[in-house]
């Protein structure tokens, strides 16, 4: 346990350690596996009670990065909220994630509109809509945001990749109580209001991530909360050419790199935060020889252009 919360703190000082404006990141590898609510501040689930029926799973099944991710499954009763630690009351914020839906599986999230207290059930704040994927089990691909609390009708339908991972950037514009969604960077849903019913917009409290059918098989990965824009070019680091994922992990040897960029340079930490290897590629989808590293966890940081990012990687 005492290397894991090692390796936390030192992914922590690494992610993102430029970019003031990024105020959370998770890719979820820090974690044991099992019930995520008791092993992080910014994850609560609905009932209040960690560990409880209601709480999701921390799983090695899929992952994006590193060898682990968020599973939303279809048990009916996973309901679990990414909270938005800084609560924002105006301006523009965004959160991004990476996603995965099996083919022939669903998934949904919504928003969140006010904190409860901790400690006690959460109360429902939702605004925004719902947003389904595959709502009825038998339309994959197909998804949409209702102002209605099933999915008899769609305002804003829209179209997502199966049996892959996808990006999806959700951004809020609290001062014109609008927020627009984008998939692999086109985006989706455009300016819909943050409005249901009769709920009142205290704060931007969080994501609510539900299982809401037994179709329900939604993996999350490498979250990323941000204050601004995140899709708008000129944001202090490029996330969309950072995007890669690392294979196999654990290593054995190689470790090979999947980039839609080249890949300027890779730096290889042990759970100390010495450097170990570090390389200077230069191309698309490198390959890095990690044979000579003793067995263990490393991290693992991959630069392209003005962008890094730090993974978990074992061998």
């Amino acid at each position: 346990m005492k290397k894991i919360y090692i390796l936390a703190l030192a992914l922590g000082a690494f992610s993102f350690s430029s970019n003031a404006q990024v105020e959370l990141t998770d890719n979820l590898d820090s974690y044991t596996l099992g019930p995520i609510s008791a092993q992080s501040p910014h994850w609560r689930n609905w009932s209040g009670v960690d560990g409880g029926a209601d709480d999701a799973n921390v799983t090695d099944n899929e992952s994006f990065s590193g060898a682990q991710s968020l599973l939303i499954s279809g048990n009916g009763l996973s309901d679990i909220i990414l909270l938005v630690p800084t609560a924002p009351i105006d301006g523009i914020y965004s959160i991004e994630f990476m996603a995965y839906i099996p083919a022939g599986k669903a998934g949904y999230f919504n928003m969140q509109a006010a904190l409860t207290p901790e400690g006690t059930a959460w109360t429902q704040a939702l605004m925004g809509g719902n947003v389904y994927f595959n709502c009825d089990g038998a339309s994959g691909g197909s998804g949409g945001v209702t102002g209605v609390i099933d999915c008899s009708l769609f305002d804003a339908p829209f179209s997502y990749p199966e049996d892959q991972w996808f990006k999806t950037d959700c951004v809020y514009n609290i001062d014109t109580q609008t927020w627009s969604m984008f998939i692999d960077d086109v985006q989706v849903v455009i300016d819909y209001p943050l409005a249901f019913g009769a709920q009142v917009f205290i704060e931007l409290a969080g994501l609510d991530l539900y299982s809401a059918s037994a179709a329900n098989e939604m993996y999350f990965d490498d979250i990323v909360q941000y204050k601004g824009d995140i899709t708008q070019t000129g944001s202090a680091d490029d996330f969309s050419a950072s995007k890669f994922s690392v294979f196999p992990n654990p290593v054995k040897d190689v470790l090979n790199i999947k980039s839609a960029n080249a890949v300027d340079n890779v730096t290889v930490y042990d759970i100390l935060g010495k450097v170990v290897l570090q390389e200077n590629p230069g191309t698309i989808s490198p390959s890095i020889n990690m044979s000579n590293l003793s067995s263990g966890s490393y991290l693992v940081q991959v630069t392209i252009g003005d962008a890094s990012k730090t993974v978990k990687v074992l061998k």
